[in-house]
């Protein structure tokens, strides 16, 4: 009864917002964050919905997006969100949405002062990035490929993602030319289209090497691509396509938990972090723009100090 009730509500204040256009001046603080601050697409479009609603509250209350509001206002606004099946994580980026809008119109001098100010954001719960132990990672990567070529393909892939921490986007979306084998680096197109530079280990480097070699040519058969990792017929592998052959080696492999590409970028992180890497540079590496992103990772390492302890301290 309250889902459906839910999803009809959601029709409704559909509706509503269609009724009501977003206002100009928050078009325009949209568009600078995607032109000057190369926030993805989804991104900007998650902010114009978080905006629409907001800017629905304010009309309640015969407010304009421009007006000076009072936190109160602004608090009953977040109060009602929590009445909703919404994540946790989808209210903090409700939150920050608003922190960025009342930013901009302070800096437009159209407000004085944020009432954000007097707000404090909720402390979310720490969610602990699933990870592989180092003993499984060897599983994973060290399995024989097998009788078919795509398998020589597969194991490349998996070790150079492993190997740089890429986004399960970012290795289907590499080309050839963003590889040097020589030096031992690959740029990386992430998000918000921010370029980094990342090494790549002796092994992805060897592997990497073989597979352009001798297994490339073969599945693109005398055709043409940009694309690094390609299937029998020359098209660029599919994040889906990762997703599934990542599952069968790991279940060949004899790794029984659910597994998926980002849990080998997570666990590049925290295999790096566990050997004394700085924190600035695996935040370089993965491409963070907020180092409190990568901090995440020192959670990880953090338990399973005290999982140590806990285990082996005699009292």
């Amino acid at each position: 009864m309250t889902q459906r009730w839910w999803r009809e509500s959601q029709k409704l204040c559909m509706a509503d917002e269609a009724a009501l256009l977003l206002d100009p001046l928050v078009e325009r603080y949209l568009r600078e964050l995607r032109i000057e601050n190369g926030l993805a697409i989804n991104t900007i479009e998650s902010y114009r919905r978080d905006l629409a609603k907001f800017q629905r509250h304010l009309a309640r209350h015969r407010f304009r997006m421009s007006d000076a509001v009072g936190s109160p206002l602004v608090v009953a606004f977040l109060g009602s969100l929590r009445t909703q099946p919404l994540a946790p994580a989808s209210i903090a980026r409700v939150l920050s949405a608003l922190r960025g809008w009342f930013r901009f119109l302070v800096r437009e001098r159209l407000v004085e002062t944020s009432p954000l100010r007097e707000v404090i954001a909720s402390h979310r719960a720490v969610r602990l990035p699933k990870t592989l132990t180092m003993s499984e990672v060897t599983q994973l990567l060290d399995l024989p490929a097998g009788s078919m070529i795509e398998g020589r393909r597969d194991q490349a892939m998996l070790e150079l993602m492993y190997a740089s921490g890429l986004r399960v986007s970012e290795l289907v979306g590499l080309a050839v030319s963003q590889i040097d084998l020589n030096a031992g680096y690959l740029r990386v197109l992430g998000k918000g289209a921010k370029e980094r530079v990342v090494p790549m280990g002796q092994q992805a480097r060897d592997l990497l090497a073989e597979y352009l070699a001798q297994v490339r040519p073969v599945l693109l058969n005398g055709r043409l691509s940009r694309a690094l990792f390609v299937s029998r017929r020359a098209q660029a592998l599919t994040r889906q396509a990762c997703w599934k052959l990542l599952r069968l080696r790991a279940r060949r492999a004899g790794i029984t938990k659910a597994i998926s590409p980002h849990m080998l970028r997570h666990s590049f992180a925290t295999h790096l972090l566990e050997g004394g890497a700085d924190l600035r540079a695996v935040q370089t590496m993965l491409g963070h723009s907020d180092i409190a992103t990568t901090q995440i990772y020192t959670h990880v390492e953090r338990s399973r100090l005290k999982q140590v302890h806990r285990r082996y301290f005699p009292r």
